[in-house]
C-alpha cells in the first residue's frame, strides 16, 4: 500500500483485500473509489471530488466516497454510496451491509442580491456603464477619484447578472471542489465574485504551484473578477490576466505536469487618475507631476487595456446628491429584469454573450449601416482607436441595441458605445 502523511489510498487497500478474498472481486465491477484511508480505518476526504464523481456520472459507473464529501457528490447525480471507513465499504461489497445510495441534492434558487443598486447615489452614467457591461458580458474599468463609488457600484455586478445555468454552477462548484473549499449551498446559481488584493502574486491570480492548483481567474470562472486600485496590482501579474480575456482559459506548465483551467469571467477594474487621486477633481487639487501621472498610468499595457470594452469616468457626487434621503434611480431587480430579457435575446440569437462573439458571428449580428460606420471611422481616427477596439465598441453597441429591443444597430447605439470608452481622458 502506498502510504502518505499517516494515510492510505483507499483503491490500493481494496484491491489488497480482494486478493485476499475479503470479497468477491467482481464485486468492483463498474465502481470507483475515492478517498484517504487513516490509520484507524476511517475515510477522509480528499480535494476534487465533484469533477470525479461527475466523470464517473458519465461513464456510467458508480462510486464510493468518504461521507466527508456527501454534499458536493450529492450534486452529481450518480450512483454514489457515501462510507464512514474501510469496514463499511468491506462490508457492502460482501453484501453483508449494503451502503444506502446518496440522494441527489437540489439546491434552492439562489437568494436575493444584498448589494442594491438603488443604495449609490448618482452616478447614474457608471450604472448605466454597469447595466450595458451586466448584458453583453463586457469588460469595464471605473476611473475617478477616491471615495466616488467604484467599488460600490462594482459590487452591485452580481447582483444584476443572470443565474447560472445548472451547468455553469457545477462548473464553478468543480473548481471549488479542486481547492478543497467546502460547497455553500445557498450561494448555488449565484455568479462568483472574486476581489483579489492587489498584492497577489501572478500564481495566485492565474493558479499555480507544484500541483498546479486553479487561481483566482479560474474561480472568477462564469462571474465576475474585480481588481480594485488596477494600478497597484504588478505589472507582470496583469499582463498574465491577457490570455484567459482572450481564450476563457488558462494553461498552466509545470515540469512534472500541465493543467488547463477554466477561466471565462467578467473583468471589472477600477482606479485613480493619479497617484494622489485628484486629478480633474473640482473640489480637490491635484499634486502629481506629469511625470508621475504618466508613470502610474504606464503600469496599465495599451494591450490589457483595448481588452476593456467600457472605460467610464466617476465623477464625485454633489452634497445635494449625497444628503438626499430618498431612493436614486432604478433598484438591481428592476434592472436586473432588463438584463436577463437581453441576455436571453443573445443566447438565442447566438449562443453566447455580445463580449465573445467572433468571426462570422461578429460579422452577421453586429452589422451597422452607413451612418453607423461613419460614426466609428470618425472616432477612430480622432481618438486613434485600434482594430480591436473597435470591434468591442460594435459588441458594446450591439448590447445597447439590444437592451432598447432593437434589430439593428443605429447611430444612438454607437454613440453611447463611444461614450464609454472614456475616450477623452483614457488611462
Amino acid at each position: 500500500m502506498r502510504k502518505t502523511g499517516g494515510r492510505y489510498d483507499l483503491a490500493i487497500a481494496l484491491g489488497i483485500l480482494a486478493a485476499r478474498k475479503q470479497f468477491p472481486k467482481s464485486a468492483l465491477a463498474n465502481l470507483e473509489f475515492y478517498g484517504e484511508l487513516a490509520l484507524s480505518g476511517e475515510l477522509r476526504s480528499v480535494p476534487g471530488m465533484l469533477p470525479a464523481v461527475l466523470k464517473a456520472c458519465e461513464a456510467g459507473r458508480a462510486v464510493v466516497i468518504p461521507v466527508e464529501n456527501r454534499a458536493e457528490a450529492s450534486l452529481a447525480g450518480a450512483d454514489v454510496y457515501p462510507a464512514a471507513s474501510l469496514l463499511e465499504v468491506t462490508a457492502h461489497l460482501g453484501g453483508r451491509a449494503p451502503i444506502r445510495l446518496l440522494e441527489r441534492a437540489v439546491p434552492a434558487e439562489r437568494a436575493e442580491a444584498q448589494n442594491d443598486l438603488i443604495d449609490v447615489k448618482g452616478q447614474q452614467h457608471a450604472k448605466r456603464a454597469l447595466e450595458v457591461a451586466a448584458a453583453g458580458g463586457h469588460n469595464l474599468l471605473f476611473v475617478g477619484p477616491p471615495g466616488t463609488g467604484k467599488s460600490m457600484l462594482a459590487r452591485r455586478m452580481p447582483g444584476l447578472l443572470p443565474s447560472m445555468s445548472e451547468a455553469e454552477a457545477l462548473e464553478a462548484a468543480a473548481i471549488d471542489s479542486v481547492l478543497g473549499k467546502p460547497l455553500v449551498l445557498s450561494d448555488w446559481r449565484r455568479r462568483p465574485f472574486r476581489a483579489p488584493h492587489h498584492t497577489a502574486s501572478a500564481p495566485a491570480m492565474v493558479g499555480g504551484g507544484p500541483g498546479p492548483r486553479p487561481g483566482e481567474v479560474s474561480r472568477a470562472h462564469n462571474g465576475v473578477l474585480f481588481l480594485d486600485e488596477l494600478p497597484e496590482f504588478n505589472r507582470s501579474v496583469l499582463e498574465v490576466l491577457r490570455e484567459p480575456m482572450e481564450t476563457g482559459a488558462i494553461t498552466i506548465s509545470r515540469a512534472a505536469r500541465q493543467a488547463e483551467y477554466p477561466a471565462k469571467f467578467q473583468l471589472i477594474a477600477a482606479m485613480n487618475p493619479c497617484p494622489c487621486g485628484y486629478l480633474g477633481d473640482n473640489q480637490a487639487d491635484c499634486r502629481c507631476s506629469g511625470d508621475r501621472v504618466a508613470s502610474y498610468r504606464g503600469k496599465i499595457s495599451g494591450p490589457l487595456l483595448d481588452r476593456i470594452d467600457l472605460h467610464v469616468e466617476v465623477t464625485r457626487p454633489s452634497t445635494a446628491v449625497l444628503r438626499s434621503g430618498s431612493a436614486d434611480g432604478e433598484s438591481s431587480a428592476t434592472v436586473a429584469a432588463r438584463i436577463k430579457s437581453a441576455w436571453c435575446v443573445q443566447m438565442q440569437r447566438s449562443g453566447t454573450s455580445n463580449a465573445r462573439l467572433e468571426g462570422e458571428q461578429m460579422a452577421e449580428h453586429c452589422d451597422a449601416d452607413d451612418q453607423c460606420w461613419a460614426l466609428l471611422e470618425n472616432a477612430a481616427e480622432q481618438f486613434n482607436l485600434s482594430a480591436r477596439a473597435h470591434q468591442r465598441v460594435l459588441r458594446v453597441s450591439r448590447t445597447i441595441a439590444d437592451l432598447a429591443n432593437a434589430t439593428n444597430i443605429t447611430p444612438p447605439h454607437v454613440a453611447e458605445a463611444l461614450s464609454m470608452r472614456c475616450l477623452d481622458r483614457r488611462p
